[in-house]
């Protein structure tokens, strides 16, 4: 259940070139241009602590990590991550709207990296001290087209095989359909207003 907090708290999630960051941006304009106070972060690396993470993550250069080592960095920035930007804006009565969060453990370090999507769960509930988000927005795409959406060179996860990404994406859905009250997927090869205004829609009706 979602920790309880005075703000509203979104999660965007979904594979690799759904557009999450253009629909972030234009939620949080949405809103602000409404009155409303909006924080935007993302994960990993929206801290101090966690942009040296990210490098490593994301980098390259740091080559193959054990999925568990990797799934406790992740957890690393999550923590740090909720102690520094999520939990003082939710206090404070903020909107805040996260690229990335605890379901994107669960599907690239669970499903992804075929380890138990269970356990990553409960490190990541622990490391956030059990905040979950309000609503979880899932935009949906086939790997096979959201692959080809880049224009920058991969990182150590976009470049993952297809299969790998597939996972993922099967994940994702499959944690919708056992939590539907709190997650909402969204198509996101529809036009990016639509997209843009379903979203609207759906965080101001948890707003009213």
């Amino acid at each position: 259940m979602p920790d309880s907090a005075p703000g509203l708290f979104v999660a965007f999630e979904g594979g690799e070139g759904a557009g999450k960051s253009t629909q972030v941006r234009l939620l949080s304009k949405a809103l602000k241009s409404g009155g409303r106070d909006v924080v935007t972060t993302h994960e990993p690396g929206d801290t101090p602590v966690g942009k040296r993470l990210r490098e490593i993550l994301l980098g390259h250069e740091t080559g193959a990590l054990d999925p568990r080592t990797e799934s406790l960095l992740y957890a690393a920035d999550r923590a740090e991550h909720v102690a520094s930007v999520v939990r003082p804006a939710l206090d404070r009565g903020a909107v805040c709207i996260t690229d990335r969060y605890i379901d994107s453990s669960i599907a690239y370090q669970g499903a992804g990296r075929t380890l138990d999507p269970a356990d990553i769960a409960r490190i990541s509930e622990w490391a956030s001290g059990g905040l979950w988000p309000d609503l979880t927005i899932v935009l949906d795409i086939d790997p096979a087209v959201g692959l080809t959406r880049f224009s920058a060179p991969a990182d150590r996860l976009e470049a993952e095989p297809l299969a790998f990404h597939q996972r993922v994406r099967e994940h994702f859905l499959a944690l919708s359909r056992q939590n539907p009250h709190r997650y909402l997927v969204v198509d996101a090869t529809d036009s990016v207003d639509a997209v843009s205004a379903t979203l609207l829609a759906a965080v101001e009706s948890r707003l009213s």
